[in-house]
This record gives structure tokens, C-alpha cells and sequence, in this order.
């Protein structure tokens, strides 16, 4: 005999959620693309002149800053990000600080040059629900170097600034 199976978090009957996101291709590397700086790029996509990441449509999170050293995302938590259980999936955290630590790294980086994460530290610090507010993720490089960079991310909540995790990386910069 089995025991039936429960969540935190059962849905009455008919609940059933749907959720859509449209994306935009990535486009051809062009010249002119690959002539642009990494905050030129970030800059692009911020002014809607180049598609943001896929991604961010994805998870629920876009780019909303971008300066020399320093970005910031900011993440809308759900139930379409719900773990067994009930909480937000640590892997959204996880997403949003990569994103900021690496695209902190990407404003440093000069035309021609890309990155890529080899190691990323995470911290949770808090349960992050489905209705938990905004939070908002600041990135920051430390360190951007020939061969290796490293950068530091928080994220905290937009409206009241509780620190909800927080993250490093090391980055490998892959040169022409």
C-alpha cells in the first residue's frame, strides 16, 4: 500500500498555471557588433538596439543598469519557479548573480573579447517565495586581467534592501 503523495503547496483542482515568453534571436556577429566593447554591447541591448539574452525572458529577469565595472538585474520570483518545496529554486538565484558577475566582467572587456564563468561561489541567505517582491542583483568586477577576471554580485530586495543571497565568480577572458 502507498501512501498518497502531498506538497506544501497543493493547487486546488483546475489551478493549472501557463506561462508564455517571447524572445528575439541572437543576431549575427557582425562587423559592427564585433567592433563594440562588452558595455557597448550591454548598452545596446539596454536601449533596445540589440536582443537581450534569452535567458532573461526565460526566468523573469532583465538588465537594468550597466556601467564601467558594475551592472544591475533586477528578477521577478513566481510559481512558475517553484522547487518540491514551495520554495523559489535556488537555480534562479544562482542565474541572476552568473548573469550580473559575468555581464560586470563583460563591461571591462574591450572589442573582440569574450568570457566565460569557471568558477561561481553562491550564498543563500534567505527562502525566496512566489511572492516574494523584486529583487534586484548588483554586480561588480574586482579584478579583470589578460587571462582571468573576478567579480562580486548581491541580491537583495528592490523595495526593502534584505539580502537574499550573494556570489562570486572567476571568469577566463578568451582574447582574439
Amino acid at each position: 500500500m502507498t501512501t498518497p503523495r502531498t506538497t506544501p503547496y497543493a493547487a486546488p483542482a483546475g489551478a493549472d498555471r501557463s506561462r508564455t515568453h517571447t524572445w528575439h534571436s541572437r543576431p549575427e556577429l557582425t562587423p559592427e557588433i564585433l567592433g563594440m566593447s562588452g558595455l557597448e554591447v550591454l548598452q545596446a541591448c539596454l536601449k533596445g538596439a540589440l536582443p537581450e539574452a534569452s535567458i532573461m525572458s526565460t526566468l523573469g529577469f532583465r538588465l537594468t543598469e550597466a556601467g564601467e565595472g558594475f551592472v544591475v538585474f533586477e528578477g521577478d520570483p513566481g510559481d512558475h519557479l517553484l522547487n518540491p518545496m514551495g520554495t523559489v529554486h535556488g537555480g534562479f538565484l544562482a542565474t541572476l548573480l552568473d548573469s550580473a558577475l559575468g555581464s560586470a566582467v563583460m563591461t571591462r572587456l574591450p572589442a573582440g573579447t569574450t568570457y566565460t564563468t569557471v568558477q561561481l561561489g553562491v550564498h543563500m541567505i534567505r527562502p525566496v517565495l512566489a511572492q516574494t517582491p523584486t529583487l534586484r542583483c548588483e554586480g561588480t568586477a574586482l579584478h579583470v586581467g589578460r587571462t582571468t577576471a573576478t567579480a562580486e554580485a548581491r541580491v537583495v530586495g528592490a523595495e526593502d534592501g534584505k539580502l537574499y543571497a550573494h556570489g562570486t565568480t572567476t571568469c577566463v577572458v578568451l582574447r582574439p
